[in-house]
């Protein structure tokens, strides 16, 4: 039976809004909808990810402002041959819609057969949106380009954060307190010390920092050394006046 229709999981590619905050995770970090739900057809956040652990799941990219897919992914999917693919951190990538230029196309060459975007050989579809598109309107068909697939899950290096619970909130901040008042103390630590050789050296010194603090230090001891040598050779050169003896 021929496929006249896109299939629900495709439709829901084409679409759904990408990179969006995920109203169900509104209070948390990264909630932006970078992942596509096959089987519930439906952009989730990766906080939604534990609730569809068992369907199948295909994160989405951006790439110079579009969405695209892993080729490796669709490829499981759909049959992706002619559709021009782009490398990003070392790996295929496919544009998911279309992306029609604003002028049309004069050289020579490949052009999109549904965008007329410029293309390189020997590629002639521009996203898979435009595949898709050119195989209903000329073949009314996609059911030979389709592939069965039960299973797909997110790539390895793609990071799911775990629910954080309020006992471990209230450890972080502890160790977020511990750090802070370290960090005081040394800061502190160090003006006490500047300030006590500036009461000496008559300047007025501000050490946030240890280094800076000790090079202070050393420049205000340097000075005062060379105050004293000034002073005693003053005093050596000049003497105390004596009267000659009289006759």
């Amino acid at each position: 039976m021929a496929v006249l229709w896109k299939p629900s999981w495709l439709e829901a590619l084409d679409t759904e809004k990408f990179f969006v905050g995920c109203s169900a995770h509104e209070s948390a970090k990264k909630n932006e909808k970078n992942i596509c739900c096959l089987d519930c057809c439906t952009s989730i956040c990766p906080h939604c990810v534990p609730a569809h652990r068992s369907h199948r799941l295909v994160q989405v990219r951006r790439y110079v402002y579009h969405d695209v897919v892993r080729l490796e992914d669709l490829e499981k999917l759909i049959d992706c041959s002619n559709v021009q693919s782009y490398t990003i951190n070392s790996s295929k990538v496919v544009f998911i819609k279309k992306r029609p230029q604003n002028r049309q196309f004069k050289g020579s060459g490949n052009i999109c057969t549904s965008c007329d975007r410029s293309l390189q050989e020997p590629y002639i579809h521009c996203s898979l949106g435009c595949k898709v598109d050119y195989l209903l309107r000329r073949r009314k068909d996609l059911s030979p380009y389709l592939r069965a697939c039960e299973s797909l899950q997110l790539s390895p290096d793609f990071f799911v954060p775990h629910e954080v619970h309020e006992e471990e909130e209230e450890e972080e901040e502890e160790e977020e307190g511990i750090n802070e008042t370290t960090n005081s103390t040394i800061v502190e630590a160090d003006e006490a010390l500047a300030s006590s050789d500036s009461d000496n050296a008559s300047i007025p010194l501000i050490a946030r920092k240890k280094r800076s603090a000790l090079c202070v230090c050393a420049r205000s001891a340097s000075r005062m050394a060379e105050e004293d040598v000034a002073a005693n050779m003053i005093s050596r050169r000049k003497g105390i006046p004596q009267r000659s003896p009289l006759c």
